[in-house]
C-alpha cells in the first residue's frame, strides 16, 4: 500500500492518493481541480486511477472528480446522503472497497455537511484488522473540527449539524485506536474551521488529548463551542458547494477558452460594463502604477480566497498580470470555479505605455510619516481593514475597523472630504482595499507601507480593546 498527501498551501487544502501495487489500482480522495500531479505519480507508480472519493461537497474549492473521471475513467464515490447531477456510487456506513493490499472502509460522519464521510485505510499486509489511517475530510481537523454553519442557505441549521457532528465524533471517530493516523482535508488558514493546526497529520490519541472540541462535554456545550466565533464564510462558499454537485466543464476545457489576449481598447470597454478587471501583480508594483478602475488581488497571497470573497462569479473577468503569469492567474481562479475569465490584457501594463491618462498610482507612506500626519492639525482617518479579532487585539488609537470582506458594503460610512489612511497587517489586504475604495470614487488615500507590522517595528504606540 502507498499513501501520499498533497498540500495546496494557498487554499490550505490536503488531498490524497492511495495505491495498491498488486492490482495496479489508485484511489484519489478530495482532489484539487488541476489533476496533473496525481496523474504523474500514478504513472510513476505503475498504477491506474480507478476511483475518486469526495468526503463531502467542498465549499472552498472545486474538486477534480470530473477531471479524473474524464481523463482516467475513474468512478466517483460519494457519501450515501449526497445528491449530484452526475452518476456516482453512493457509499454508506460500513461499505468497503477491497483490493489485494488495502481496504477502504466508509464511516458516515455528518456534521460539517450532511453527506460527509470519513475513510478508514487498512494496510492488509501489515495489519488487516486495525486501521492504519483515517481520512476525515472536514469532520475532524488537526486541532479543530469542521464548522457546522456553512449549509444554512441549503436548509441545514448550525445546531442540527452540530448535533450530527457530536455523534460522528463521539460514536465513531473517537472510538478508533489511538495510534490511527488522522489525515484531514484542510490545515491552518482554511475558513472551514476556526483554529486549525499548521500540522497536516496527527494521531487520534494526540487529538483526544489536545483538540479542544474532543474534550469531555455535553452535546449542548459542544454545540455552543463549535458555533461560536467562526470566521466569516466567503460569499463563494455556497456557490462552490453547489457547483461540486453539478456536471460542468473540466478545467482543461475552461483554460482553452480563457487564455486569450485582449487589446487595451476592448479591456476598457469591458471595464465600463460589469466586468472585473483583476490586476494580480504584487501590491508594490500595483502601487507604482495601474489601470484605473481595477482591483488588485495579488498572486503572492490568498489570491483565490480573496477573489472568491470580493468578486461576483457571474461577472466576466479580465486579468492583468506580469507576462507569463496569466495562466497561473486563470488556473487558480478555476480552482474555485470562477471560470468566466474573458482573457488577459495583451502585453500587460506595457499596453499602457502611451496612455498615462489611464494610470493611477497609490501613495504609500512609512509608519513615521503616518505618525507625523496623525499628530498634525488635520489628521487622516485611519481605516484598519483587518478582521475584528485582529483589531481588538491591537490597533492604532483612533482607527476604525472596516473588515476587508465587508468593505464594499461599508464604504458609505467613510467621509468623502477627509484624507484616509488604510492599513492591514503587512500590506497585502490594504492594497486590495485601496483598489476597492478607488473604484468607488474615494481617492484621497494613503496606504501604510508594511501595515501594522511596520508600525510596531517603529516602536509606535498601539492599543487593545
Amino acid at each position: 500500500m502507498f499513501l501520499k498527501q498533497y498540500y495546496l498551501g494557498c487554499l490550505a487544502h490536503a488531498s490524497y492518493l492511495i495505491a495498491d501495487s498488486a492490482s495496479a489500482t489508485a484511489i484519489v480522495v478530495d482532489p484539487q481541480r488541476d489533476i496533473q500531479q496525481y496523474l504523474a505519480d500514478a504513472e510513476q507508480l505503475g498504477v491506474h486511477i480507478r476511483h475518486v472519493f469526495l468526503t463531502h461537497f467542498h465549499a472552498d474549492f472545486i474538486a477534480g472528480h470530473l477531471e479524473l473521471r474524464d481523463r482516467c475513467g475513474a468512478d466517483i464515490r460519494l457519501g450515501a446522503q449526497a445528491h449530484a447531477d452526475y452518476p456516482f456510487i453512493p457509499m454508506k456506513d460500513g461499505d468497503t472497497l477491497d483490493l489485494p493490499g488495502l481496504r477502504l472502509h466508509i464511516l458516515e460522519t455528518p456534521g460539517h455537511t450532511i453527506e460527509s464521510i470519513s475513510i478508514l485505510v487498512y494496510d492488509l499486509q501489515k495489519d488487516p484488522d486495525t486501521p492504519y489511517a483515517v481520512l476525515t475530510g472536514d469532520t475532524l481537523f488537526i486541532g479543530d473540527v469542521g464548522r457546522p454553519d456553512l449549509r444554512a442557505s441549503l436548509g441545514w441549521t448550525a445546531q442540527a449539524l452540530s448535533s450530527h457532528l457530536y455523534d460522528s465524533l463521539h460514536n465513531k471517530l473517537m472510538l478508533l485506536p489511538e495510534h490511527t493516523l488522522v489525515y484531514p482535508a484542510h490545515g491552518a488558514g482554511s475558513l472551514c474551521g476556526k483554529q486549525l493546526s499548521s500540522d497536516t497529520v496527527s494521531t487520534l490519541g494526540e487529538q483526544l488529548r489536545l483538540n479542544y472540541a474532543l474534550q469531555p462535554m455535553t452535546r449542548e456545550q459542544f454545540t455552543e463551542l463549535v458555533t461560536a466565533d467562526q470566521p466569516d464564510a466567503p460569499a463563494y462558499f455556497t456557490f462552490d458547494a453547489i457547483l461540486n454537485t453539478r456536471e460542468r466543464a473540466t478545467l482543461d476545457q475552461v483554460l482553452l477558452k480563457v487564455l486569450q489576449p485582449i487589446p487595451l481598447d476592448q479591456v476598457l470597454e469591458l471595464r465600463n460594463t460589469a466586468a472585473h478587471i483583476l490586476d494580480v501583480r504584487d501590491a508594490a508594483e500595483y502601487a507604482k502604477g495601474h489601470l484605473t478602475g481595477t482591483i488588485n488581488i495579488a498572486l503572492n497571497g490568498q489570491y483565490a480566497t480573496w477573489a472568491g470573497t470580493l468578486l461576483n462569479p457571474a461577472n466576466p473577468i479580465v486579468i492583468i498580470a506580469e507576462p507569463g503569469r496569466e495562466e497561473e492567474a486563470a488556473l487558480r481562479l478555476g480552482r474555485i470555479g470562477f471560470d468566466h475569465v474573458k482573457g488577459y490584457l495583451q502585453n500587460g501594463m506595457g499596453a499602457l505605455a502611451d496612455r498615462p491618462d489611464l494610470i493611477r498610482t497609490t501613495e504609500k507612506v512609512s509608519a513615521a510619516t503616518l505618525a507625523e500626519e496623525l499628530a498634525s492639525n488635520h489628521p487622516p482617518l485611519v481605516v484598519d481593514i483587518r478582521t475584528p479579532a485582529e483589531w481588538t487585539a491591537k490597533h492604532l488609537n483612533g482607527s476604525i475597523n472596516l473588515p476587508l470582506a465587508h468593505l464594499p458594503e461599508l464604504i458609505a460610512e467613510l467621509p468623502r472630504t477627509r484624507r484616509i489612511a488604510v492599513h492591514c497587517a503587512g500590506g497585502y489586504r490594504s492594497s486590495i482595499a485601496v483598489s476597492i475604495l478607488n473604484q468607488n470614487g474615494i481617492t484621497n488615500l494613503i496606504e501604510l507601507a508594511g501595515g501594522i507590522a511596520a508600525w510596531e517595528a517603529a516602536s509606535l504606540p498601539l492599543i487593545s480593546t
